[in-house]
């Protein structure tokens, strides 16, 4: 970490603080160099995913698009706003540890279904109803039967 005062590489850390709002370390240095004080922000680097999409286009994941897809499948049920955000955050979880660059929409669909499956079978219903794209009643009666 290099001094902003005199550009010196050579520092102590003072102190060090995590901040809640955004998942980084403050640290509080003094330059080796110069005395004069500073202060850093450690971050974690996360690699970006692309999310492929069925026809084939790319996009970045966004984690709002699922939050706002489990919104909508949940509406006036018993979930709460805390049990989506877990929902979502697991999922982002599962794909950053995955280390894979790419995923295919259709896993992370299959994903949120896995999730709301354990939560609300209402939701649940919901979500693969738009998800899967029932064309007729034979097919969401099998899914139904499934469970």
């Amino acid at each position: 970490m290099k001094c902003i005062y005199c550009g010196c590489e050579e520092s102590k850390v003072l102190d060090s603080r995590s901040t809640d709002e955004t998942n980084a370390i403050r640290r509080r240095r003094e330059c080796l160099n110069c005395g004069k004080r500073y202060t850093t922000y450690e971050t974690i680097e996360t690699t970006p995913i692309l999310v492929v999409k069925n026809d084939g286009s790319r996009q970045s994941f966004d984690s709002s698009k699922i939050k706002m897809g489990i919104i909508r499948a949940c509406e006036k049920r018993p979930v709460s706003a805390m049990q989506i955000e877990m929902i979502v955050a697991n999922i982002e979880k599962t794909l950053q540890n995955s280390m894979q660059q790419e995923v295919k929409s259709s896993k992370i669909g299959e994903m949120v279904m896995d999730e709301l499956k354990k939560i609300d079978d209402v939701a649940y219903i919901r979500f693969a109803s738009v998800y899967r794209k029932f064309a007729d009643l034979t097919s969401f009666k099998k899914l139904l039967d499934e469970m």
